[in-house]
């Protein structure tokens, strides 16, 4: 039999139970803009939620994943958080530092205080209690609702190129891609032909590297400004009155008269027009800041796309080959959602996206929301939260608040029970 003490033993090495946290109100995974956006309008709403975020900030994903001169691509009216607009002495295009100040501030202003280095790891909804059990490494969290706030852009897209094991030197995510000072001198292959691809690519030759940009599909280059107002402003505003379109022939009939014709640059434009295309498959047509004059000087040189890698460069599928100092991947990134939603797999793709498209798919079933999701920047995110907002106050008001702290005696029982299996 053993004794007292070896019983006292076995049960300190025994794992405490996570902290069982009752939220009153939906619970937020992800703390970027989406879910910044969704916890302001609960808050205007007089309805209290609570933000998970796996990292130490806010807006991880600028904080720490982006290039030191990026800027937003779209002028400031356009990137705007619901509720709460940029101050009015930011530039038309606000530089990365400025949007995290502009989110931080906004954060300030609704009081939206998340809970930081809580990693969910899985979230799954209790049919007997009803509720949502949301799992961190250390404490399980439950509400009446979950609000998917991960976003599009939750994890970088490493691609499987042939051969890349070997290369013995540098290779490097945008994600954590910061200067071309540190290339500097370097003949530097950039895989992708988007906005980051384009932009690290420029930025790369203003540091006297030699930068290769693999383009290896179909891509729209358009100005960043047509007569002097914003391309996209122009085609919101042109949408208002024609059809899709119409106004992609447009917008492409400009871009040919400002920027020429980019096939024989070996930028050859998708049969598709680039808002078309943005709202069927989310691709982003790139917005011209400087590279494209770099490609015609022949600073940037464009390639078809990587047959393999080797130990000290790369093999090209029109039959070149040649020696790289570094590897940069600009190839995206894409949502986590299927590594932790355990349920609300009928509602999302194998993709991590909503099966139904914007504007209907911020709303699924049994508590669960989407913000985020809608391949149409922060304008989707912002018609989204509000919808949200909308929606759960309803039921807020409806339940008498009495979801939180007057949650009946029944219902306490039952979601104990529920936790413990």
């Amino acid at each position: 039999m053993a004794s007292c003490k070896d019983q006292e033993d076995d049960h300190h090495k025994q794992e405490p139970p996570p902290k069982c946290i009752w939220v009153h109100g939906p619970i937020i995974v992800g703390a970027g803009p989406s879910g910044l956006a969704a916890a302001a309008c609960l808050s205007h709403n007089q309805t209290p939620s609570l933000i998970l975020e796996k990292s130490d900030c806010i807006a991880s994903l600028w904080q720490y994943r982006t290039y030191d001169r990026l800027k937003l691509h779209l002028p400031k009216q356009f990137c705007e958080l619901p509720l709460m607009g940029f101050p009015e002495n930011f530039p038309k295009y606000p530089s990365k530092d400025q949007f995290i100040s502009y989110m931080e501030s906004y954060a300030s202003h609704f009081s939206i205080h998340p809970r930081f280095n809580q990693t969910v790891l899985a979230a799954e909804f209790d049919s007997v209690s009803g509720f949502w059990k949301v799992s961190t490494q250390d404490s399980q969290y439950i509400s009446r609702w979950i609000i998917v706030a991960t976003g599009e852009n939750a994890e970088p897209v490493i691609p499987e190129i042939v051969g890349i094991e070997r290369f013995a030197r540098t290779v490097v995510h945008t994600s954590m891609y910061k200067s071309g000072s540190e290339f500097k001198n370097q003949r530097v292959l950039v895989v992708g032909c988007g906005n980051s691809g384009m932009e690290v690519s420029l930025d790369l030759c203003r540091q006297n590297a030699i930068p290769h940009m693999v383009v290896r599909n179909t891509v729209h280059v358009l100005p960043r400004e047509m007569f002097g107002f914003s391309t996209f402003g122009i085609a919101m505003g042109l949408m208002k009155w024609l059809p899709l379109r119409l106004v992609d022939k447009i917008l492409l009939l400009v871009a040919n008269l400002t920027l020429g014709n980019t096939d024989h640059l070996g930028l050859r434009r998708p049969k598709t027009g680039p808002i078309e295309l943005k709202n069927a498959t989310g691709k982003t047509p790139v917005l011209d800041v400087g590279a494209l004059s770099q490609i015609r000087s022949g600073k940037i040189k464009v390639m078809e796309g990587v047959k393999e890698i080797t130990r000290n460069g790369a093999k090209f599928i029109d039959g070149q080959e040649k020696e790289f100092d570094s590897i940069i991947l600009a190839t995206g990134y894409r949502s986590n959602v299927p590594s932790w939603l355990k349920q609300g797999c009928d509602f999302f793709t194998k993709d991590g996206m909503p099966k139904t498209p914007f504007p209907n798919g911020w709303k699924g079933e049994r508590g669960l929301y989407t913000v985020g999701f809608t391949r149409r920047g922060l304008l989707g995110t912002a018609s989204d939260a509000m919808k949200i907002a909308n929606d759960v106050a309803e039921q807020w008001r409806m339940a008498g608040n009495k979801d939180g702290k007057h949650c009946s005696t029944s219902y306490v029982i039952v979601l104990k029970e529920s936790i413990r299996k």
